[in-house]
């Protein structure tokens, strides 16, 4: 994990900021993922179906979007940040299906840092891969503010 304080982290616009370790999809995270969420969708759940019809369940799209922020937190630490908050995303595709059962890491580049509300506005383009396959699940542009003290 890369360490930067607070202060310098516009040092890092333009370059990749890390790689996370991989994190295995597996059918309990997706179920749970789909209660919590009511997407019961068959292609998710359905185990038997989904084995039959497109050869195993996948995913869901947000969920693999929501582990941005878990991913994220293993791959850059910045010292004398008091809070920060997701602010949205400017842009989100799914590129490729995660199936269950394989692994997903984040490559995560920082876009820009700019002063926003008393704190930070960081912008990152976050890469979700898959094990094994050349096209990424999901390119996600993430902005979120961080604020010192």
């Amino acid at each position: 994990m890369k360490e930067i304080a607070f202060a310098d982290i516009a040092s890092l616009v333009g370059q990749e900021v890390g790689v996370s370790d991989w994190v295995e999809i597996s059918q309990e995270r997706v179920n749970q993922f789909a209660e919590a969420t009511g997407d019961h969708q068959w292609i998710h759940i359905d185990v038997e179906r989904a084995t039959r019809e497109i050869g195993g369940p996948i995913a869901h799209g947000y969920l693999t979007l929501s582990l941005i922020p878990m991913l994220g937190a293993g791959i850059l630490h910045v010292t004398g940040v008091t809070r920060g908050i997701n602010y949205g995303c400017d842009k989100v595709r799914f590129t490729s299906m995660v199936r269950v059962g394989k692994r997903v890491r984040m490559r995560q580049k920082l876009v820009s840092v700019e002063p926003k509300a008393g704190g930070l506005q960081m912008k990152n383009e976050c890469t979700i891969e898959i094990e094994g396959e050349e096209r990424p699940a999901c390119v996600a542009e993430t902005i979120s503010i961080i604020y010192g003290g």
